[in-house]
């Protein structure tokens, strides 16, 4: 899907907002992509991306933390039991 000389970071969701979107992983151009808070507003799923855990490749991140051709940028929601 990626094209010559195109930058892209692929996005992965994980369970209600798997299932909110139809999906669990996508490829986004870095254009549109330059911040996790960006990648969010262009979702439009329900919910605050304060209660939602951002990781850049695999570390907890700023919502504001830029973006790099090539990062996986995931969003968690909140997770609750004991």
């Amino acid at each position: 899907m990626t094209g010559l000389g195109s930058a892209t970071i692929r996005v992965r969701l994980f369970a209600g907002l798997r299932d909110a979107a139809g999906w669990s992983e996508q490829e986004w151009p870095i254009d549109l992509a330059r911040s996790p808070e960006a990648v969010w507003q262009q979702l439009q799923l329900d919910g605050d991306l304060q209660t939602v855990r951002v990781a850049i490749n695999h570390a907890f991140a700023a919502a504001d933390e830029p973006l790099q051709a090539g990062d996986e940028l995931a969003f968690l929601p909140p997770i609750s039991g004991g």
